[in-house]
């Protein structure tokens, strides 16, 4: 009887952040969590993680290769508070310190199969030109403590930032008993290629 009226469903997340596009800067690696609603749980799989180091090549001057695997499992009882990925990008300044290269986020596609996305990248700025000169000086730039804030949006408003670079991942979604709990996240239009906001218009509970 579980099976035939299952209380939660499920969403079955597969893939990889494969590499990202920053042209200035090399020697980069990346760090990913996931940011979701107090009615989610991860049930398994990896919630955070950190890739290896890559720098640019010959074939691909102008492109960094992570291929780094993305594997997690959740439950839930509703859509509110779908899981987003956070993507943070760090390497070595002039004085070879670690600094934040980019900070991105992107709800996890809400359709299943197969999708790729690209993540814009920005970073903090600072508000003053002395402030910018000093956190040169010390090899510090403004950063989050924090990376899930990108997410959840709270305070962003107030925050100065810059565009840099770009963050491509894949996914290969899987759901299971949405359908049987009222919930239908499939577009009316398979091509549709909407931004994740305007795709949550197709999350809708059947009467």
């Amino acid at each position: 009887m579980a099976s035939n009226n299952p209380s939660v469903f499920l969403l079955m997340i597969n893939g990889q952040i494969e590499g990202g596009n920053f042209p200035e800067y090399d020697d980069l690696y990346c760090k990913y969590c996931f940011v979701y609603g107090h009615d989610w749980a991860p049930t398994s799989g990896l919630e955070e993680g950190i890739s290896q180091i890559t720098s640019k090549s010959r074939l691909s001057p102008h492109k960094l290769i992570w291929n780094f695997p993305l594997e997690i499992t959740f439950k839930s009882t509703n859509p509110s508070g779908w899981p987003q990925i956070v993507v943070s990008v760090y390497g070595p300044d002039t004085f070879g310190n670690d600094v934040v290269r980019g900070y991105g986020a992107t709800h996890i596609p809400f359709s299943p199969g197969q999708h790729t996305k690209t993540i814009p990248m920005f970073v903090p700025e600072s508000t003053s030109r002395l402030q910018k000169f000093t956190s040169w000086l010390m090899g510090r730039r403004p950063e989050y403590t924090d990376p899930k804030v990108v997410a959840q949006g709270e305070g962003r408003e107030v925050t100065r930032v810059c565009s840099q670079g770009f963050v491509t991942l894949t996914f290969h979604i899987v759901t299971k008993d949405m359908k049987k709990l009222g919930y239908d996240g499939t577009p009316s239009d398979p091509s549709n290629t909407l931004s994740p906001p305007t795709q949550s218009l197709y999350m809708r509970t059947r009467r």
